[in-house]
């Protein structure tokens, strides 16, 4: 029994040398242009959302969801995200499938995480995918306008609604 512990265990050391190896030594293909793999795809994502739901804390917003903070989160999505995640004049974001893993379209498919996990992913912003931490750049209360507006996208006030058509179209500021 001694050797068939002592055998699993040296088997297990060697299959984590190797991948770690594997890894370190440059065998993985970093390149963006590249396919997405199965093994990528079936353990990026669920590692994702297994990894914000354990490491967000459990904050509840502080935002209204009034005209006034939903218009400031559109603004600074448009001016921010839409690049990335779309708008309604640009569904299909032009930076969004020149990233890996490509950023989610949310015109298409309205974020659907609880806010407190938008939230840290807009805090702290999601390693070797392009999406950057805001922290550095915008308050929590930008950050917090910014959650509301995501949360409500798919259900926004005509006013607002409206107001994001606008934007969306308007060419970039220089």
């Amino acid at each position: 029994m001694r050797m068939f512990i002592a055998g699993f265990v040296t088997a297990v050391v060697l299959l984590i040398l190797g991948v770690f190896l594997y890894v370190r030594l440059g065998f993985v293909d970093p390149r963006a242009d590249t396919p997405v793999g199965s093994l990528e795809s079936a353990v990026a994502m669920p590692a994702l959302d297994a990894s914000v739901d354990r490491h967000a804390p459990d904050l509840k917003n502080p935002v209204p969801a009034d005209d006034a903070d939903l218009t400031a989160g559109m603004k600074l999505y448009q001016e921010d995200c839409s690049s990335c995640h779309g708008d309604p004049v640009h569904p299909d974001a032009i930076f969004a499938n020149a990233l890996k893993p490509p950023a989610p379209q949310f015109v298409k498919d309205s974020p659907d995480m609880p806010e407190n996990q938008n939230f840290y992913i807009i805090r702290h912003g999601v390693r070797f995918s392009g999406m950057p931490a805001w922290k550095p750049l915008l308050s929590d209360h930008q950050m917090w306008q910014l959650t509301t507006f995501l949360s409500h996208m798919d259900k926004l006030p005509p006013d607002v609604e409206a107001q994001w058509k606008t934007a969306a179209a308007a060419p970039p500021a220089q």
